[in-house]
């Protein structure tokens, strides 16, 4: 683990003194996410105007999910997105031949190589509702740690399905249209999932896990922590993570490299 940690240091480190050359990104990205924020609120607010709950939730459990929402979401802004989308240039130029020769795991690598600061606001202003969600719903020690447990397990959920998407640019070069329909799809995490008509729910439960990545970490805050729950959130996570490493596994066994 020490290794893995040295390394990733010094990718990280790398990529933010390159980052820091363009402050005036930052600013930008700040105030694109505090635009975002404010419309989503603003959506909620109308939501809320003629009624006291969504689907059973009130406004501020409501904002518990959206700030779940963009802290993951700025996560994969910042790390997932430039990391896995570049698995698609590295087949495309065969520069994916060099990474593979290198002595380190080719799946750490191309998924923590590069950092960017792109989703540092919407992280922090995701963190900051969350705050004050829980400075309002105030949900105790127990609750607390069973939501924290599930955005983690949330977290290696939706690195999986990202991983997974990436790695069939083994065989399809052009897969940004995939992942803008996953990202797309995934925008409806901003809301409670009982919030949708009774089709969506069962599309966002079942057959795409976007209650489990935002609505269920919350539901620990409102509902109460479940150890079922819990242990149904990690099988599914760790299912998911042992999936993309045999998918890639499988995936790279058809790569031809750019020499042959």
């Amino acid at each position: 683990m020490i290794r893995w940690w040295r390394i990733l240091r010094a990718f990280w480190s790398t990529a933010l003194q390159s980052h820091m050359e363009y402050r005036g990104n930052f600013l930008l990205s700040l105030l694109s996410s505090a635009g975002m924020f404010a419309g989503s609120v603003l959506t909620l607010s109308v939501m809320f105007h003629h009624t006291s709950s969504l689907g059973g939730w009130t406004f501020h459990q409501a904002l518990a999910v959206m700030g779940t929402f963009m802290v993951l979401n700025g996560i994969s802004l910042s790390v997932f997105s430039p990391n896995l989308n570049r698995i698609v240039e590295h087949v495309r130029l065969g520069t994916l031949d060099f990474i593979l020769l290198k002595p380190v795991d080719a799946q750490f690598w191309l998924s923590l190589r590069y950092l960017t600061i792109q989703g540092f606001p919407e992280i922090l202003l995701g963190l900051g509702v969350v705050g004050y969600v829980y400075v309002k719903l105030r949900p105790g020690p127990g609750p607390t740690l069973a939501g924290v447990a599930l955005f983690v397990a949330a977290l290696i959920l939706l690195y999986s399905l990202w991983f997974m998407l990436a790695s069939l640019s083994i065989w399809f070069v052009k897969i940004y249209n995939i992942t803008a329909v996953l990202q797309t799809l995934l925008e409806a995490g901003r809301f409670p999932v009982h919030a949708y008509p009774l089709f969506w729910r069962f599309v966002f439960t079942f057959l795409i896990p976007v209650a489990f990545i935002t609505t269920l970490p919350a539901a620990m805050w409102v509902e109460g922590p479940s150890f079922r729950v819990i242990l149904a959130g990690f099988a599914m996570a760790g299912t998911a993570f042992l999936a993309s490493r045999r998918f890639w596994f499988f995936a790279r066994k058809f790569y031809t490299s750019a020499s042959s």
